[in-house]
């Protein structure tokens, strides 16, 4: 089993699924009592979030490569950054050691093409949304055509995840406020829905969207699992 290295806290409160999801993966996988073998370094949200609204992506960029460096000191194999906006300063964070980033998109347009979803509604943060470092990663490498919210609706998508998600909170009004902006995708042409912030699987499941949901979280974690065990049997990986 290969070590993974999380880099995580951005929010914790979604970094805690990815424990969870990896852990319980493996334990299917291999049987009896195994977990994963992962190292973790989660960062103080509060300083990350202050340079993502200062606009201040160099800096943010460095903390997190001298979070990949430490993983990589401690033998991490592989590293997941345990959210989609922060894919930002992904070429930051690969620049940093010779450890694998797995990134995130990769895995959410392999679901889309496995579901035969070619247009997209993508739900994260505004500048998830807005930017160009996620959607044209979709879009170039995995053909997809992502559409977005209206602008004053990407704007209180992003106040939820920061104000509620991330603090802990999960409120019924904006669980139904996240239906109507996804009916309303699903009427411009959306054939499934992108959660493109790890902490949205704590607001909606499949039974908030009439359409496939394409849970970047699970998915994330679920390709670390693969990464982990790729090149080891149930024999090969001691108890």
């Amino acid at each position: 089993m290969r070590t993974i290295g999380l880099i995580g806290g951005m929010s914790w409160e979604s970094t805690a699924q990815y424990y969870r999801i990896i852990n319980t993966a493996v334990r299917q996988r291999l049987g009896g009592l195994h977990s994963a073998e992962l190292l973790m370094y989660s960062l103080d949200f509060e300083a990350v979030e202050r340079l993502q609204h200062e606009n201040r992506w160099d800096e943010a960029g460095a903390l997190l490569a001298e979070a990949a460096r430490r993983l990589r000191a401690a033998g991490a194999k592989c590293l997941v950054l345990c959210t989609n906006t922060m894919h930002k300063v992904a070429p930051q964070i690969e620049a940093a050691t010779d450890l694998p980033l797995l990134h995130i998109a990769d895995p959410t347009g392999i679901e889309a093409a496995r579901i035969g979803a070619h247009r997209v509604g993508l739900l994260g943060t505004q500048f998830t949304m807005e930017q160009s470092f996620y959607r044209e990663r979709l879009e170039e490498m995995h053909g997809l055509n992502v559409l977005i919210p209206e602008a004053s609706d990407r704007a209180k998508v992003h106040r939820i995840i920061y104000d509620e998600l991330c603090a802990g909170r999960i409120e019924e009004s904006s669980r139904e406020y996240y239906r109507s902006i996804i009916r309303q995708l699903i009427s411009d042409g959306a054939q499934a829905i992108i959660l493109g912030c790890t902490e949205i699987m704590l607001l909606l499941g499949p039974s908030d969207c009439p359409v496939p949901m394409i849970d970047t979280t699970s998915l994330h974690a679920l390709a670390a699992v693969d990464f982990a065990l790729s090149d080891a049997s149930v024999n090969e990986v001691p108890c």
